[in-house]
């Protein structure tokens, strides 16, 4: 613990946790997961922001990628802790800006340019969690781009649903959604910080 941390800590001020996840998953079997994920983001903005159904769409999302562990291809992870409410609202923007940019799809058409009437299936998933939480989760707060560190931190966000200390969610996921794909060469450049698993 910091010497900051300590006397924030001594000073009786509220630890934030402000993490970002990325979970790249590979093969043709991925796609039924933008299914999912689609749901869930309708799921959240007919909610207008309300965090119990923000959290309970989060744990949906979470425990279906546990369920595709198989296909996990990379992942990362990057936040901090901050000790004021302002600056971890404003670290969350800031990486909901940075996802929101990421989106990288395109739609699919065959070599002769004619229309394509086969919706193409995308090889590659890109998922991106944002949580704002507080106090201290341990197994948000180190490196997730191994499988069994990754397996704890998505327990993780289930688990801080259920205990009621998550203070902002977001989820964002790249292709957007049937029909578009992310490639190869999008993934390299949209999500450079990918660490294969």
């Amino acid at each position: 613990m910091s010497l900051r941390d300590r006397f924030s800590q001594i000073s009786g001020q509220t630890r934030f946790v402000v993490c970002r996840i990325f979970v790249h998953l590979s093969g043709r079997e991925v796609a039924p997961l933008l299914g999912v994920l689609n749901q869930a983001v309708r799921e959240a903005i007919n909610s207008e922001g309300d965090m119990q159904v923000l959290g309970n769409q989060l744990v949906q999302v979470c425990e279906s990628l546990l369920e595709y562990e198989t296909f996990w291809q990379s992942a990362a992870n990057e936040g901090d802790v901050l000790w004021d409410e302002g600056d971890a609202g404003d670290y969350v923007n800031e990486l909901f800006t940075d996802s929101a940019a990421r989106y990288g799809s395109e739609i699919g058409s065959d070599s002769n340019g004619n229309e394509n009437f086969a919706i193409p299936v995308t090889q590659n998933v890109v998922v991106m969690l944002t949580v704002a939480s507080e106090g201290e989760v341990p197994e948000l707060e180190t490196n997730l781009a191994d499988v069994t560190a990754l397996k704890a931190g998505l327990k993780a966000l289930v688990n801080l649903n259920y205990r009621g200390t998550l203070r902002a969610i977001q989820m964002h996921f790249s292709p957007a959604q049937l029909g578009d794909e992310l490639t190869s060469d999008q993934l390299i450049e949209n999500f450079p910080e990918l660490i294969p698993l």
